[in-house]
């Protein structure tokens, strides 16, 4: 029988775990290691749960394993050997135009992990500066110069007639 941390743990993970599967696939632009970032994310969740559940902000904390993880998968090279395919997972609102949103997708993923991660906090997400400073553990000029660097390369990567859509 589950204790009553056991009872809070679940009761979080059910609200959550749709936010963060939404944000790991846009990370990760990969269902499947979308799904296994979450899960690595609420296992190391679960082992701080003692201090994890008197945060202020426990989106917040869940936010920043999640991120954290994704970084350093991208460091130890498992992203460049493994490639898997499946389809998007749910989604929250209504679909823009199909074909812009793939070439934004595309252009997303040539980006580097730090920037990618910055702009999906930041504009995906809807964080702020000092959430997103927060979330990847690094000050806030650096979100500010990943986000300068990370817009600047999408520009330059999408067709003008989709960057024209895409600031619309």
């Amino acid at each position: 029988m589950p204790d009553q941390r056991d009872a809070e743990y679940l009761e979080y993970v059910r609200s959550a775990v749709p936010k963060l599967r939404r944000l790991a696939f846009v990370l990760t632009q990969d269902a499947h290691r979308g799904d296994d970032l979450v899960q690595n994310t609420l296992l190391k969740l679960f082992t701080r749960w003692g201090r994890a559940r008197r945060v202020e902000d426990l989106d917040a904390y869940a936010r920043k394993i999640l991120v954290r993880m994704f970084l350093s998968d991208r460091r130890t090279g498992w992203a460049q050997r493994v490639q898997l395919f499946d389809d998007v997972p749910e989604r929250p609102q209504p679909e823009s135009d199909p074909s812009t949103r793939m070439v934004l997708s595309d252009a997303l993923a040539t980006l580097p992990p730090k920037q990618r991660a910055t702009l999906v906090l930041r504009f995906y997400a809807d964080l702020s500066v000092e959430q997103a400073a927060t979330a990847l553990g690094c000050p806030v000029g650096t979100v500010k110069s990943h986000t300068a660097r990370g817009l600047a390369a999408l520009r330059r990567a999408l067709p003008d007639d989709a960057s024209n859509q895409a600031r619309s």
